[in-house]
C-alpha cells in the first residue's frame, strides 16, 4: 500500500518527532523514505543594498543547516532500518513539498500546533500542504 514515503524536515524537534513515527510507520510497512529540505530563497528579504554581501553567506548557511538536518534523518533511518535518501531543494517551502509528494505514497510531517497569532504570523507549511496535495498526510504534533 504505501511503499515510498516522503518526509520533509526543517530540522526541528517537530520535524525530529515526526521522523521519528514517520519511520515506525515505514519499518512496519517496509517502505523506503525520502527526506526533503526545503530552502526558501532568502534574497527577497533583504532588500538594503548593503546587505547584498550577505545574502551569499546566508544561503550558504541555510544550505549547510539542510544538510545537517538531512544527515540526522538519514542516521535514524539507518538505525531504524529503513532505506532512505535525502533530497534539499530550493523553493517556496508548501509548493515543492506538494509537487514531491505527486511521487510518494504518503507524506510524514510534523506541527507545531500554534494557534491565534503565532499561526497568524509564522504560518503553516504543514497546514498549506494538508490544502493542497491529494496524497495521505500523517500529521504528527510536536508535544
Amino acid at each position: 500500500m504505501y511503499k515510498r514515503v516522503l518526509m520533509p524536515t526543517d530540522g526541528s524537534a517537530c520535524s525530529l518527532a515526526a521522523i521519528r513515527e514517520g519511520l515506525e510507520v515505514a519499518k512496519t510497512l517496509g517502505a523506503e523514505v525520502t527526506f526533503l529540505y526545503v530552502l526558501e530563497n532568502p534574497t527577497g528579504l533583504w532588500m538594503a543594498p548593503e546587505s547584498g554581501a550577505y545574502v551569499q553567506e546566508l544561503v550558504q548557511d541555510l544550505k549547510t543547516a539542510g544538510q545537517t538536518a538531512l544527515s540526522e534523518a538519514e542516521k535514524l533511518a539507518k538505525e531504524a532500518g529503513v532505506p532512505s535518501s535525502g533530497k534539499l531543494r530550493e523553493g517556496n517551502a508548501t509548493a515543492t513539498i506538494v509537487d514531491e509528494a505527486k511521487n510518494y505514497d504518503l507524506l510524514v510531517m510534523g506541527t507545531h500546533g500554534r494557534t491565534g497569532l503565532d499561526k497568524l504570523l509564522l504560518g503553516s507549511v504543514t497546514e498549506g500542504v494538508l490544502h493542497r496535495t491529494n496524497r495521505p498526510v500523517l500529521v504528527v504534533r510536536s508535544r
